[in-house]
């Protein structure tokens, strides 16, 4: 089939009362990996209104991409005051069940879990996902994020859930909710065998049982949309190590598929 699969909720996320657009990990997920031409296909699970609306935006990807109809669409709303970007959490999709998952991920090796909150992908679905040699990719807001409405609200309880996640992708404040500290060493220690933090502006940290390696981000120049860009790092990451490269490289790859996305080339 391939050799990454994308699973996820895809949602609904309206900007300022803007038009509602699509959104979710798996959408930029998806994005990124059709823009760099990785042999990957594509789940997705929303509402059968929404699908309607949210289908041509997804189907513009060259990638196969099967939806599941969900009762509800998971939707987001933002508004910014000055800088900072006030986020609600106004419906959570449908929770990802060990048959739906294992019928959608196929015969990948890797997986990006694109999960929104802890509730999309319960423990024994990693559990099921993880068998048979498959590594997970798992972004921590998946894990920390409550499926609780209204103000997005955090916390590190995050039950077993690691035990099945070969690569963890965070950033410092998703690790200050996890464990406490965004201190490479106190995120080495949770024992996931990759682990990746990512910086912003300052670059990444892989961290492995073994090793600490920091990579630094490349400069972009001129405003940036940054929506997605987590999501693009671990497209890039997962691609490169599809590839073969070993993780520190991996990131390297990443982050430059990173600046030329903020870069538009």
């Amino acid at each position: 089939m391939s050799a990454i699969a994308v699973l996820g909720n895809l949602t609904s996320d309206v900007v300022a009362g803007a038009t509602p657009k699509p959104g979710g990990a798996v959408f930029y997920s998806a994005r990124a990996l059709a823009r760099i031409g990785a042999d990957a296909h594509v789940a997705v699970s929303c509402a059968r209104d929404d699908w309607a609306i949210l289908a041509p935006h997804v189907e513009t990807f060259p990638l196969p991409v099967t939806w599941y109809e969900s009762p509800t669409t998971t939707s987001y709303s933002f508004h910014y005051e000055g800088d900072r970007r006030i986020m609600r959490q106004d419906a959570v999709g449908e929770p990802w069940n060990e048959k739906r998952a294992l019928e959608a991920v196929g015969d990948a090796g890797l997986v990006h879990v694109g999960a929104l909150v802890r509730t999309d992908f319960p423990v024994e679905t990693l559990a099921a996902l993880a068998r048979d040699g498959r590594r997970l990719l798992v972004d921590a807001q998946g894990l920390v994020r409550r499926a609780d409405l209204g103000p997005l609200r955090t916390d590190g309880d995050v039950g077993d859930s690691l035990r099945h996640v070969s690569i963890l992708k965070l950033n410092d404040e998703e690790a200050e909710t996890l464990v406490g500290s965004a201190k490479p060493e106190a995120l080495q220690a949770l024992g996931v065998p990759e682990v990746i933090l990512t910086l912003g502006s300052k670059g990444s940290c892989v961290i492995t049982p073994g090793s600490i390696v920091d990579v630094p981000a490349r400069e972009v120049e001129g405003p940036v949309d940054p929506t997605g860009a987590g999501d693009t790092f671990s497209a890039g990451y997962l691609t490169a190590r599809a590839a073969g490269l070993e993780p520190a490289p991996a990131a390297e790859r990443a982050t430059v598929t990173v600046a030329a996305f903020l870069s538009g080339d």
